[in-house]
């Protein structure tokens, strides 16, 4: 893994050799431009079989990369063109540009590149069907389950939402549904990420709802595996933004693997997920009181609650899991190596 971090060289773990290529600034153009270049000079001295990278942000780097003659794979974590219109560091007036600028340069770096890698089947109609293979990003089967989690009978009145805390990712909506839980004793909501942008953290504990929040701050795997093992069910209430709708969002998967029901925004995509397997409830994400109301039903109806956990945890094991993914990407590896 060649990536910037907390500037300590070379590292190993887990079996991973990371190249830490010094820490960067805050700003967009530091990661663009210093760290590309920083990182071409990394991978031109390690000279690895395949290059495999995912933010967008590189393609550039990647061009520069395949004309050296590496083989180069790019992996599609988001539909970046439709997803600049969701950003509010860009300027309006400048998003309808950017975004056909955006389309136009994945269109040529597709035809360039060796291999590309959707998350999502939907990503995967905007690049070439015979260099593409889609490798879903579910969570690993057994990562958050522990050994003796609370019984479900017994846990506390609480609801979780772990990951970005932005306002597009519901954050509002959430703490304004625990306002119509006052009248149930120790409704919580268990908050774990990163705020985006850091003045949102300002903004959301000066909301009423915010009394109900236990904020965690960034956490780790197996932190995040005891959180879910104490609550009753997790949130995942992103708004209708377009690059949402054909989203699949891993935080969905590891409720499920972990367990519990999901509160989920009623997408087309999401729905059929969440009703196939029977696993969750489906709500409005803009109406913090159609969020409330599924709470309280998981809380009414512990026992159903439980089985939509169960059948969550069914799905991933049957489907949703990333034990059946990994033969994909192992399989486009070795495929690559051989030529």
């Amino acid at each position: 893994m060649v990536a910037d971090g907390k500037g300590n060289l070379a590292e190993e773990q887990g079996g991973v050799s990371i190249q830490d290529i010094g820490r960067l600034g805050n700003g967009r153009l530091d990661r663009l431009f210093i760290g590309s270049w920083r990182a071409f000079f990394a991978i031109r001295r390690l000279r690895p079989a395949i290059v495999h990278f995912h933010d967008p942000e590189l393609i550039p780097l990647g061009m520069l990369l395949k004309a050296f003659g590496y083989k180069i794979i790019y992996d599609v974590h988001e539909d970046v063109p439709r997803q600049i219109f969701s950003k509010i560091y860009i300027p309006k007036i400048i998003r309808y540009p950017a975004s056909f600028a955006m389309s136009g340069l994945e269109w040529f770096f597709s035809r360039m590149c060796t291999a590309i890698i959707p998350a999502t089947p939907i990503y995967a109609d905007r690049f070439p069907a015979k260099k593409t293979v889609v490798v879903n990003n579910f969570p690993i089967g057994t990562e958050l389950v522990v050994k003796n989690p609370t019984p479900y009978e017994q846990r506390t009145p609480s609801f979780a939402y772990l990951g970005g805390i932005e306002t597009i990712r519901g954050a509002v909506e959430m703490i304004r549904a625990f306002e119509c839980l006052d009248d149930i004793p120790g409704a919580r909501l268990e908050l774990a990420g990163e705020f985006n942008p850091p003045s949102l953290e300002a903004a959301l504990r000066a909301l009423p709802g915010w009394t109900s929040v236990h904020y965690h701050g960034q956490v780790g795997r197996s932190q995040v595996a005891r959180i879910l093992s104490k609550v009753r069910a997790g949130l995942v209430v992103l708004h209708p933004e377009p690059t949402h709708f054909e989203s699949y969002p891993i935080k969905m998967f590891e409720y499920m693997s972990a367990g519990l029901p999901v509160i989920a925004s009623d997408f087309p995509v999401w729905r059929r997920i969440i009703d196939g397997a029977g696993c969750g409830i489906l709500v409005d994400p803009l109406n913090p009181r159609s969020i409330a109301d599924a709470m309280r039903s998981i809380l009414e109806h512990p026992a159903e609650a439980e089985a939509m956990g169960q059948r969550g945890r069914q799905a991933v094991e049957r489907a949703y899991n990333w034990e059946t993914e990994a033969v994909k990407l192992m399989g486009l590896y070795n495929k690559l190596l051989a030529f």
